[in-house]
């Protein structure tokens, strides 16, 4: 959510910067013109309530003569009152679901474009494995070791969901906790969340009302599923006024995740890269209202990400994202990409958004400024820490042996034993 004010008062500037990301400029009028025609019904609407109270209060000191005409003019105002509460009400859902639609200022240094074709590949880091036999793509690996039941779990559970077992199991979990402690050396407080929310988070995260159709929901408890920690996370302090002291708040929040990748029909159909439910390891920030300090918390939570897959030996690209692949909540996005032997591509492992205060502003975080002891919203940051099954993709096809085993990094193998390799020839 953006703030009414500025916009009225810097609508061109404001009109050019959402058009980066392709919002149409007479929404911003449309919104403009509700704005100031529901103010102008809320200042009639409260004289006629003033006027309404005068004449009622003024009854009883009213001679009998008087009193019928001044109840019949109060009831009068009051059915004109009602009217225009009534109007007033309609304007303001109005308004208010216009403001909800409001994607967030793109960062002047993110590329423009109005698809992912647009990406800036900013480096590369690592070299893709030349291999000297004919590698095997992740789901010859897992049936040749036995680490998975995806035939039989699709009879259970329907398309889009895995069931892996045996060495593969303990790697995904292992590769989580390794991204935990990672996070936990670095400040954050690692917190198990629900995977549960009520409506109003997934407004004050920015799903709603962009993404219904990727939500899923359960009408019998007006519950929804949450597609990552970060939902649950950015409305955990909501309504909240924070001491500056307290701030920076980092979490590493751990939850399963729930997506009905309804936008993805045909795509990845097979395997471990679209999923309904996953397990996610999620950064994310709660910083002071100052630009350089949320950038600078950006760049510490890409850096972060880029450890991982330093850590986990997968070669990686990072990319900046294009104003119309960003998404309506961000300010700056960078996602990375880990290798991907079999399909000869980078596929994306982690997304790390600057947000300002686009989410604050719809959840009504805020702090108290030690300076000038002024109310301000806080700005938030997320980036995946890790995502599972999806990484463990590039992970098994780059590290795979001629004979199916799986090599395992030196800096996961505290986290298996001390196991050098996986796989039923190891």
């Amino acid at each position: 959510m953006l703030d009414i004010k500025y916009i009225i008062d810097n609508t061109d500037t404001v009109k050019k910067s959402l058009a980066r990301k392709g919002f149409p400029s007479e929404n911003i009028d449309s919104l403009i013109s509700s704005y100031l025609e529901m103010n102008k019904l809320k200042t009639s609407s409260q004289a006629l309530a003033e006027t309404k109270n005068k004449l009622s209060n003024s009854i009883k000191s009213a001679s009998a003569e008087e009193r019928p005409s001044i109840i019949a003019k109060s009831k009068e105002l009051g059915e004109e009152l009602k009217k225009e509460q009534e109007e007033l009400s309609v304007l303001e859902a109005k308004f208010n679901d216009m403001m909800l639609r409001l994607p967030n200022y793109p960062s002047p240094d993110c590329p423009d474009g109005p698809d992912d074709t647009h990406n800036v590949v900013i480096r590369k880091v690592g070299t893709p494995r030349t291999f000297d036999f004919t590698p095997k793509d992740h789901i010859e690996l897992m049936e040749i070791n036995d680490w998975s039941e995806m035939e039989r779990i699709a009879k259970v559970s329907g398309s889009r969901t895995y069931a892996i077992k045996n060495d593969l199991a303990q790697l995904e979990l292992a590769i989580h906790m390794m991204v935990l402690d990672k996070l936990r050396s670095h400040g954050f407080t690692v917190i198990t969340v629900p995977a549960l929310s009520k409506e109003r988070p997934l407004y004050g995260q920015g799903y709603l009302p962009f993404s219904r159709d990727e939500i899923y929901y359960m009408p019998a408890d007006d519950l929804y599923l949450s597609g990552t920690a970060e939902l649950i996370l950015n409305s955990l302090r909501a309504d909240e006024i924070l001491s500056e002291n307290e701030l920076p708040i980092l979490y590493a929040g751990f939850s399963p995740c729930f997506r009905r990748e309804a936008g993805a029909a045909g795509k990845d159909t097979r395997g471990l890269v679209r999923v309904h439910q996953f397990m996610k390891t999620e950064q994310f920030v709660i910083c002071k209202n100052d630009i350089a300090e949320s950038e600078k918390w950006h760049q510490k939570l890409l850096a972060i990400s880029e450890e991982v897959l330093q850590d986990l030996e997968l070669p990686y690209q990072v990319l900046d994202i294009c104003t119309g692949d960003m998404g309506a909540p961000k300010y700056r996005q960078y996602d990375l990409e880990a290798w991907v032997p079999s399909q000869n591509c980078y596929r994306e492992t982690h997304s790390c958004s600057n947000i300002t205060d686009w989410q604050a502003r719809r959840t009504n975080l805020r702090y108290r400024d030690n300076a000038d002891g002024k109310v301000k919203y806080v700005h938030t940051l997320n980036n995946t820490g890790i995502a599972t099954p999806r990484a463990l993709v590039p992970f098994i096809e780059n590290h795979q042996n001629a004979d199916g085993t799986v090599n395992i990094p030196e800096k996961l193998r505290p986290y298996l034993g001390g196991k050098t390799k996986i796989g039923k020839n190891a």
